[in-house]
């Protein structure tokens, strides 16, 4: 941490921060073709943010048109690898050099510790589209077995428009998933960033046209789903979505993919990841996992660690160590405050239904050990105090429903069969960890667990080399790694006849 980082310091940075709202359509913004303007509150205090663009289908046609020139034109899709990587690094860099203008906008719009923002997001979205730069000029293409007298190649070549659309929970970071391989491939893209997110997702684009990256190939549309993303999603020439957020929008965006152009789709989705914690696991490192894995980001992460289940006989200990972590460790505090590990909730209406839950858990039979409160309200901002419930069967809706907010639901077990039975009785599959000192026990439940990412006596731990998504309910496909590019290609088979 730099000692200038003070709350006063970024007090100032925001006095003369430039909030640009428009969209960015072929290498310049530009306002709704409508005129219409929407104004999101600040979720630190309330406060009115920036003036976006409202966009709508009229605004999605021109982003799409703009990225379909571009793209049959050749100037990025066929440009020399090299070139292509050099181009990225240097948005990568444009990043890094301005993180702080970046890590800002991204905490006015989600109200994250700016810190966090700043060593965190900001970090991983540069490195994301390092990562990818980088492997531009590493994609092969095949040569099949064939007989004497063909040769067959197999060429991975890319889709086309892609469309993407990503959620306000980590805005820099998840975009970077869509755009780093969407873009290293050779396609353009539309990003529809969520409502409530979309400066940091602007100033990116209008990054990308200053390293270099030809004007249409990342296009912006801000506004509202109804409005701007779901023609997007019905577009006859965007050929593929990839989509991060709920699972009832992703069934939406299905549905969309199917009455259109059967376009590709792929989806990150919600999560109820299950941490399970033995008697015989070290309880001091499992309280730190499960309380920063489920707290962080103000419990605003699609694999939360929600759901603790911890044998009956540690259950009170365990629980003690992770209040005394919470309290100890994780400060919640104003956006701007240097001590602030969790800020504001995104929104009123996110808050309020966090607190519904909340409610409604209660009245099912959840016992509140600590926590799970409104907070700062005189603020004006969205603050909730991370909470655990304990006392709960799996069958009581805060552990049933992804909350998305700093609430665990404990649950008790007795065996290592229901402990597992327990884990995988969720319609997700995003996620899940076990604690235990016993190798062979952690190994065969890690197998045995229904989820896209498992860790062991761990949570959380990943890096651009690993995939992620989900099973079940969670979605299909993966970002991150070298196996993102795949979901935004297809195999194209040249054949030649010798003689």
């Amino acid at each position: 941490m730099t000692a200038t980082y003070t709350r006063e310091y970024w007090e100032a940075r925001l006095v003369s921060l430039s909030l640009e709202g428009r969209c960015f359509i072929n290498g310049e913004h530009r306002h709704a073709v409508s005129g219409k303007t929407f104004v999101r509150p600040r979720p630190m205090d309330g406060k009115p943010g920036a003036v976006l663009a409202r966009g709508e289908a009229a605004d999605v046609e021109a982003a799409v048109l703009s990225a379909r020139k571009v793209f049959e034109a050749g100037v990025w899709r066929l440009k020399e690898p090299s070139e292509k990587k050099r181009i990225m690094l240097r948005w990568a860099k444009l990043i890094r050099a301005h993180a702080e203008e970046l890590a800002l906008l991204e905490t006015l719009d989600v109200g994250k510790p700016v810190l966090a923002s700043l060593n965190v997001d900001v970090r991983l979205c540069a490195d994301g589209i390092q990562y990818y730069a980088e492997m531009i000029d590493k994609l092969y293409d095949e040569i099949a077995p064939t007989g004497p007298n063909a040769r067959a190649l197999v060429r991975k070549v890319p889709l086309g428009v892609i469309g993407a659309i990503t959620p306000w929970n980590y805005p820099m970071i998840i975009d970077c998933w869509k755009l780093g391989p969407a873009i290293a491939a050779g396609n353009s893209v539309v990003l529809k960033p969520a409502e409530q997110s979309s400066l940091s997702a602007i100033r990116l684009a209008s990054l990308a046209v200053e390293a270099g990256l030809p004007p249409g190939v990342f296009n912006v549309v801000t506004g509202y789903g109804e409005e701007a993303g779901k023609p997007l999603a019905l577009h006859m020439d965007v050929d593929m979505i990839a989509f991060t957020g709920s699972t009832a929008v992703g069934k939406l965006i299905m549905e969309y993919a199917a009455q259109s152009n059967i376009k590709r789709v792929a989806l990150e989705l919600g999560g109820k990841s299950p941490l399970v914690v033995f008697a015989d696991a070290d309880l001091d490192a499992a309280a730190s996992a499960v309380a920063w894995g489920c707290f962080y980001n103000s419990g605003e992460t699609c694999h939360a660690s929600t759901r603790l289940l911890v044998q009956r006989s540690v259950q009170e200990r365990l629980i003690e160590k992770i209040e005394a972590v919470t309290r100890n460790d994780i400060m919640l505090a104003h956006p701007f405050e240097p001590s602030a590990q969790i800020g504001a909730l995104v929104e009123q209406g996110h808050m309020d239904k966090v607190l519904g839950l909340i409610a409604a858990g209660e009245r099912e039979g959840a016992r509140r050990a600590f926590g799970a409160e409104r907070v700062l309200s005189e603020t004006g901002g969205y603050y909730i105090s991370p909470g655990v419930f304990v006392d709960m069967t799996n069958d009581m809706s805060l552990a049933r429903q992804e909350i998305f907010g700093p609430v665990l639901a404990a649950i008790p077990f007795d065996t290592e069969e229901e402990a597992l039975r327990i884990a995988n009785d969720t319609i997700y599959g995003l996620a899940g960890a076990v604690f235990t000192r016993d190798m062979d026990r952690a190994h065969r439940f890690s197998e045995a667990l229904h989820a896209g990412t498992v860790w062991i006596n761990t949570y959380d731990m990943s890096n651009f080399a690993t995939p992620f998504g989900g099973f079940k309910q969670s979605g299909f496909g993966r970002d991150r790694s070298v196996h993102a590019i795949d979901k935004y290609c297809d195999y194209k088979t040249i054949w030649q006849q010798f003689g």
